[in-house]
């Protein structure tokens, strides 16, 4: 005696096996060629932005004027932010060190936590969420009017006309919101320690002076850089792949703020777990 399927459980399998081949090509393929497109993109770019530079003929005029926009755009919120986040700080790390008897070190542990995670992070989500979404629907709209393919058939590369400049503008842009976060998280933690909890201002200014490098300081503006760098790969790739007019456009924006948050915070665990094992605190 020998065993045959029925027509019901061969169609079962043969839908499960068209299921599986649908969900590879929409998802795990399709997020790779993604990926993969975007090195690419990121490569030429950089690659483009050096050689201008060093041939002199580098887009400056639009380099500022991105300069500007991305600032209009991310400077307010990024201020809206970065008080809550100093105030936060302030709380958790005062109530623990109070649990502890910690009481003098809080300026150490408020202001390090702002340099070395709070900055960055909101840096990341500024960046990813309104300097990211402004350029890809900028390209995006630019895609959709079907400029950019005006642009090539002229003789314009978008590489070097409009992607180069607006990853130097990123870049630049984000390591001064990064600055900007430090100054203001900072400012906000030390008012609201010495009026809200009654702390003592010299203490709270020593015991930060005591702990904090300069390499903190500079690692929160590499992360910054890298943060910019790659949200302005994310966003241009995304804009200039934009399909489907209006409605495509805001896919594309919530597709390069969503890929540019995930990625930037993973970014941010590396360079962390990085420093942390080749430059290990010292113990004062």
């Amino acid at each position: 005696m020998h065993s045959t399927q029925s027509p019901p459980a061969r169609s079962q399998v043969s839908a499960a096996g068209s299921w599986a081949r649908g969900y590879w090509q929409d998802h795990p393929k399709r997020s790779l060629e993604t990926f993969g497109r975007q090195i690419t993109m990121g490569v030429q770019a950089i690659v483009e932005l050096f050689v201008d530079l060093f041939r002199g003929r580098f887009p400056w005029q639009e380099f500022i004027k991105q300069c500007g926009f991305m600032a209009s755009v991310s400077a307010a919120p990024t201020l809206l932010v970065a008080i809550p986040i100093g105030v936060v700080v302030s709380i958790q790390v005062g109530s623990i060190a109070g649990q502890v008897g910690a009481t003098s070190f809080i300026g150490a542990a408020n202001g390090l936590g702002i340099i070395r995670q709070g900055a960055p992070l909101v840096t990341s989500l500024m960046i990813a969420g309104a300097v990211g979404s402004a350029i890809c629907a900028d390209l995006g709209s630019r895609t959709i009017r079907e400029e950019i393919d005006a642009m090539k058939v002229m003789g314009v590369d978008p590489m070097r006309r409009l992607v180069a400049p607006r990853l130097l503008s990123a870049m630049l842009v984000s390591v001064l919101l990064c600055g900007f976060v430090i100054f203001v998280g900072f400012l906000t933690g030390y008012m609201f320690n010495i009026f809200a909890q009654n702390g003592t201002p010299g203490s709270y200014v020593g015991t930060f002076a005591s702990f904090a490098v300069a390499s903190d300081l500079i690692v929160a503006l590499v992360k910054s850089l890298i943060f910019g760098l790659l949200a302005a790969i994310i966003a241009c790739d995304t804009g200039l792949n934009t399909r489907g007019g209006p409605g495509g456009v805001a896919n594309s924006v919530n597709a390069a703020v969503v890929t540019s948050a995930i990625m930037l915070f993973a970014v941010n665990i590396i360079i962390t777990q990085l420093y942390n094992t080749f430059f290990p605190s010292q113990v004062v």
